[in-house]
Parts: C-alpha cells; sequence; structure tokens
C-alpha cells in the first residue's frame, strides 16, 4: 500500500517521478504528488484521485528540475482529499512516508504547543515538522533525519528533500520497504522494484533501521546509531511482470507471503499494549452501544464468510455477546429478524460484494447500527455504514484471497477484544496478554512461511488426487472450509470443509487410501477430540496430513506433517491457514492451472 519515488539525475524528474509512480499503481491509492527542487525552492503539485487527475495538473502547472520525489497515498489518517496528499512540507522539507507513526498524536500535541501550525490530518506532517526544526538547529539534512528517527515509534520508509540543498536526497526504512537503484550519473528510490527497472537493474535494498542520502554520483548508507553500511549493489534480471510480482510466480504466492506485513499494517497504531487496550474509535460503536449490544450478526460471502465464522466465535468467547454469521446471498429471502440492539458486522475485500452490500442495507434500513470490515477505502459498503474498520491488506491481485483473509481475521479479533473491553468480559490483565501475543503473530507467520519448500513436496505427492477433506474442531473448523475451498478454487480439485466431529455423519464414507485428508491438531481445548476424529480417518487408510504445533502429536497417525508455531488459541487460524494455503498453490501449481485468475470466478462479485 503506498509508493515511493525519488529521483537524482540530470533529467527532467517531473515525468519520471511520475511514471515510476505508475509503475507502482499495483500498490494501492487515492491521492498522489510530486514536490520537484527547481533549483530556487521547493515546488509541489498534489491532487486526489487517480494519477491521470495529477498528470492533468502537472500539464496544466508543470514542474522543472532534476531532484524530486513523488508518493502514492492509500488513507490511513485523514480522509483521501488533496490537503492529506503527499509530499507534506514544513518550511523547507518536503516529506513523503508509507506506513504509521504510532505516537503521532503525542508529537503533534507536542510541536502545536510548540506553536507550530498543521496543513493536514495525516500522521506524516509531523515528520515533515520535525525535519525542519532539527535543520534549524544546524543540523545537516542527513543528521536532521537521523535525529527524527530517534522521536518516531512505527512503521516508516520516508524520503525527504530539502529546499536549501538540490543535490541529495535521504531516505530512511524501517518495516516498509524501500530499495534505492544506480544508475549512470542517476540514483533513483522507490518502495518496489518496478519503478526502478527503466532506469538501472542495479539496486540495494535498504534494511530496517537504516539511513540513505542518494545524490547522482552514488549513496550513503548508515544505520541509525551511525554505522556504515557497505552493500554493493544486485543485478536484478526481472521482467516487468516479475517486478511487480516481487520475483514470485504468481501473485497468490507473493501475496501469501505478504501475510506478515499485511497483519502489521491491520494491527499498526491500533493496538495499544501500554493500555491493554485498542484505538477503535472508527468503528462507530460507542463504549456505552457497546455495554448495550444485544447481537452481533455478520454477514459475507465466500472467504470473508469463513472470516465471518471466525469473529463470530471470538466475539461470543471474548465478549459474551450472542453472535451469528449469515450467508449475505441468503440473508434476505427469509424476512431476518434485525434491528435496534443489533451490531451487523459486513465483511468484504473489496467492499463492493453484492450479496453483502445488499444484506447490509436491509439490515440498516431495519434499525441495526453497520460496521463494514473492508480493504478498500471508500468502498460502497465502507460509505454506506455507520463505521468502517479497514484491513489495510493492500491490493490483492491473485483472485483466490490469502492475505485479505487473513487481515481480515485479525480485525474481527480486535472487534472482539474491543467489545470484551468495554462490556468488562475481558480484564486489562487477559486483554493484556492476548494482544502482545496478537502482535508476535506475524512473527510466526514468519516462520510458517519458512516451510513452504517441505508444503510443496506434500503438494506434489497428493497433486493427481481426485477429491480431498478438511477437517478441524472449534476455531479451526473455519479454517478447515477456507483450506478445502481454496484448493477447489484454484487446482480445481474437489475439496469439503467440515467440523472434525461430524465425520461421522456421513463424510466418513468418503475416506480410502487414495483421499488426502488435511488435519487441524493445534495444541488447543480441541486437540484431544480431533485426535479421536483422526484416529477415525487412519482406520479407514485415509491419507492424513496433520498440521500440529508438535510433530509427536501425529506419531503413527499422519502420512505427512507441518509443524507451525504455537500461538493462543484465539489466534491459531491466522498461523494454521498458511500451510493450507501454500499446499493449494502448490497442488494448482503442479497441476498447470491459472493460479491467480482461475476459470468462471471473478475477484469482486458486484451481482447476485
Amino acid at each position: 500500500m503506498c509508493g515511493i519515488i525519488g529521483y537524482v539525475g540530470h533529467e527532467e524528474c517531473a515525468p519520471i517521478i511520475l511514471e515510476g509512480l505508475r509503475r507502482l499503481e499495483y500498490r494501492g491509492y487515492d491521492s498522489a504528488g510530486i514536490a520537484v527542487h527547481d533549483g530556487q525552492a521547493l515546488r509541489v503539485r498534489r491532487a486526489a484521485g487517480k494519477l491521470s487527475v495529477l498528470g492533468d495538473l502537472l500539464a496544466r502547472e508543470p514542474l522543472r528540475g532534476t531532484v524530486g520525489i513523488g508518493h502514492t497515498r492509500w488513507a490511513t489518517h485523514g480522509k483521501p482529499v488533496e490537503h492529506n496528499a503527499h509530499p507534506h512540507v514544513s518550511g523547507g522539507i518536503a516529506v513523503v512516508h508509507n506506513g504509521i507513526i504510532e505516537n503521532h498524536v503525542e508529537l503533534k500535541r507536542r510541536l502545536q504547543a510548540e506553536g507550530r501550525v498543521f496543513s493536514s490530518d495525516t500522521d506524516t506532517e509531523i515528520v515533515a515538522h520535525l525535519v525542519d526544526l532539527a535543520t534549524q538547529r544546524g543540523l545537516s539534512l542527513f543528521e536532521a533525519v537521523r535525529a527524527t528517527l530517534a522521536e518516531l515509534r512505527g512503521a516508516y520508509a520516508i524520503a525527504v528533500l530539502a529546499g536549501n540543498d538540490a543535490s541529495k536526497i535521504v531516505l530512511a526504512k524501517n518495516a516498509s520497504p524501500l530499495v534505492v537503484g544506480k544508475g549512470d550519473g542517476v540514483m533513483i528510490a522507490a518502495s518496489d522494484v518496478p519503478a526502478l527497472l527503466q532506469h538501472t537493474r542495479d539496486v540495494i535494498f535498504l534494511e530496517d533501521g537504516e539511513l540513505a542520502e542518494i545524490t547522482r554520483d552514488g549513496a550513503r548508507i548508515e544505520r541509525l546509531d551511525g554505522t556504515p553500511v557497505n552493500r554493493p549493489p544486485q543485478r536484478v534480471h526481472w521482467s516487468m511482470m516479475q517486478a511487480e510480482r516481487g520475483g514470485y510466480k504468481h501473485f497468490m504466492l507473493k501475496e501469501i507471503h505478504e501475510q506478515p506485513r499485511a497483519l502489521e499494517d491491520t494491527l499498526r497504531g491500533r493496538v495499544l499494549l501500554e493500555e491493554s487496550d485498542l484505538e477503535a474509535s472508527e468503528l462507530g460503536v460507542t463504549p456505552e452501544a457497546a455495554r448495550t449490544l444485544k447481537r452481533v450478526v455478520f454477514l459475507a460471502c465466500g472467504t470473508s464468510y469463513h472470516a465471518a465464522l471466525h469473529g463470530r466465535y471470538l466475539v461470543e468467547s471474548v465478549a459474551r455477546v450472542p453472535a451469528v454469521a449469515e450467508l449475505a446471498s441468503e440473508f434476505r429471502y427469509r424476512d431476518p429478524v434485525v434491528g435496534e440492539g443489533d451490531l451487523v458486522v459486513a465483511v468484504s475485500q473489496s467492499g463492493e460484494t453484492a450479496d453483502t452490500l445488499a444484506a447490509a442495507k436491509e439490515a440498516k434500513e431495519r434499525g441495526a447500527q453497520i460496521l463494514a470490515v473492508v480493504n478498500v477505502q471508500g468502498s460502497a459498503i465502507a460509505r454506506m455504514a455507520h463505521g468502517a474498520l479497514y484491513t489495510h491488506a493492500g491490493p490483492e491481485i491473485g483472485v483466490a484471497s490469502t492475505k485479505c483473509f487473513t487481515a481480515q481475521l485479525a480485525a474481527l479479533t480486535m472487534l472482539a477484544l474491543y467489545l470484551g473491553r468495554r462490556r468488562g468480559a475481558l480484564t486489562a490483565e487477559r486483554a493484556g496478554a492476548l494482544l502482545t501475543e496478537l502482535v508476535a503473530v506475524p512473527h510466526k507467520m514468519r516462520d510458517a512461511l519458512a516451510d513452504a519448500k517441505h508444503v510443496e513436496d506434500i503438494a506434489r505427492a497428493i497433486m493427481h488426487a481426485r477429491d480431498a477433506l478438511f477437517l478441524g474442531r472449534g476455531l479451526s473448523s473455519a479454517v478447515a472450509l477456507e483450506g478445502a475451498l481454496k484448493l477447489k478454487e484454484i487446482s480445481y480439485v474437489h475439496a469439503e470443509g467440515y467440523a472434525g466431529g461430524e465425520m461421522k455423519h456421513g463424510p466418513l464414507a468418503l475416506v480410502d487410501r487414495n483421499m488426502p485428508v488435511v488435519c487441524l491438531l493445534p495444541d488447543d481445548s480441541t486437540l484431544e477430540k480431533m485426535l479421536s476424529n483422526v484416529q477415525e480417518v487412519r482406520a479407514r487408510d485415509g491419507n492424513v496430513i496433520a498440521v500440529v504445533n508438535t510433530e509427536e502429536v501425529a506419531q503413527n497417525l499422519a502420512t505427512h506433517t507441518i509443524k507451525v508455531p504455537r500461538t493462543a488459541e484465539e489466534f491459531t487460524p491466522l498461523v494454521t491457514i498458511v500451510p493450507l494455503q501454500l499446499l493449494s498453490y502448490y497442488v494448482a501449481d503442479h497441476r498447470g492451472t491459472d493460479v491467480d485468475q482461475p476459470r468462471n470466478l471473478a475477484k469482486t462479485v458486484t451481482v447476485e
């Protein structure tokens, strides 16, 4: 999400920056802007909407100069309007920024008390003010950025341009991507490789906690503590399409691997560990409304429905509110009983899903409060809802949803924790422990992803199967449904997901030695029961693929075992879904299907 580009060279840079931003459009955005040093001072052009709007503005009001920075913004703090678009300027400093500054509220209050005036609603503008203040104290731009970073808490990729120096751009990175390209008398920086390839294939990937100063002659890189970094450029041989996929074979595989970052973006700025609570003003659910809720109703379709099942489970167990999950496509056609006192949560990746939108509108007309859980700013469901919880997963190109699903799981988890705290069902001590574990989940997802090669070997062994079963209990039952959906969506293998306890009520008749049965066996309250279900499968010679926290759990039961890190029971789906996504991907890839655009399916279903 969001895109940065910076250019230092000999050519007029505005067209180069604009083209670079176009090559980053796949990251998603709702406004854009450019700052160029014309040899005298900084000149800025910004516009809400697509890059074509900015392009028209530049045609009417051109910028001249050979040093500049540009940005495409996806709104997180403040609406997607011109005054919130980047670059942000304070004094003689222009800044573009990806990420979220978590302590921006306290920093802004301090700066306002010192007489600083803000012209936007963003967290980014504080960076421009802090760098400007540091340069006024006599620091160089490089040292001013270093001093500023010492005050920031959160994620950032930053590019800074000074009005009193047309020779350089200063960059910094922490938990948000930034890459530097080295050409002949040209240095160019961007959020991703596609923006660089027209100019160079020699790149340096900045690492967390590093600053860089780029001039026409090269790059100076240091750690925040002043330690010099001597990292030679590496040659990129990707095609443009490969570059947009980050070197991955398919967008789906890239998006599976993006999930830890997407989860961090979903949580960022919302988890308040010191208060053992969540910042959730965007929900539109006041503490009083949370305390008096009668029921929570989740509306969704497809993958989002499986996320809704997870939300239902947690809202009841953590917040102690009655909850149901409804297929939005069926909701309107039975004259549903819904109204005042109900919180209706409409879950949709695109925010445009026709069935979910129609069902939410019906519930709203009957007096229910509507909360949208969506990934796209300003989408139809978000506009009609009373509140919107954006997942911030970034654009998802693959039709089969992966990172948007796990971002939805995280968002609905936060909703349950928020309601639990407001209703007194969740103590501060318990909430603190859960939130501490929740922010550690992205690291555990990375550990699960590290086992991809092992999962691929299993996929190769089962790729010729005609049918498959996925079993789970408790929170894992929704994961089983989602795992089966992924396999059938992209590999065209018939697959079904079941709650483990339902095996003896019919599905057991299908099991034989040719049937892969994926069994979710995390160390949770349902493990003992699930092991009994696995014994039922093994007694019929089923080919068991066990997803476990400890390999001993499935000893003598499983043909194949996939080990994932242990986490709190409430968060196990965020980790156990990862190998199921990988398994589906590799089965489909080895079968030769169109992974990113499976037949008969569309990314956003806008008709009933």
